[in-house]
């Protein structure tokens, strides 16, 4: 029974996947100005996160669609094809579950943050504010 959900679901994404990815491209929303310094801090601070997603999860565009809104460039990782990247994300957050942000503060501590409303709070508190 469980495989058979799998396959469904497998079905279901490879079926719809491209539409959703094509409504992602045209609803693209218009980033955030920020001056050119404040931009370049926002910058540095996103070398610290790293994004674990799958193109066609529904929540992961919702988390990358924010990313844009906000002015964010966040290296994304794909979880879904690339087995060293899965590896990492099972082995950092103790299963394949996405999106997932990777947080590494500068003393080298590692915070792993899933559920895309949280990933997006968390974006939104600590990046929102710069654009002012």
């Amino acid at each position: 029974m469980k495989t058979l959900i799998r396959l469904f679901f497998k079905t279901l994404r490879l079926l719809l996947g491209p539409f959703m990815l094509l409504s992602e491209r045209l609803s693209r929303p218009t980033g955030l100005v920020r001056a050119p310094a404040l931009q370049a801090q926002v910058d540095l601070q996103c070398r610290e996160l790293v994004l674990y997603q799958f193109s066609t999860c529904p929540f992961c565009i919702k988390v990358r669609q924010e990313m844009r809104r906000l002015s964010l460039h966040i290296e994304r990782r794909d979880a879904q094809h690339n087995q060293q990247n899965r590896a990492a994300l099972v082995q950092g957050l103790g299963q394949p579950k996405v999106p997932c942000l990777k947080i590494t503060d500068p003393s080298g501590t590692v915070q792993w943050l899933s559920e895309s409303t949280t990933i997006i709070d968390y974006l939104r508190s600590r990046f929102a504010s710069a654009g002012a």
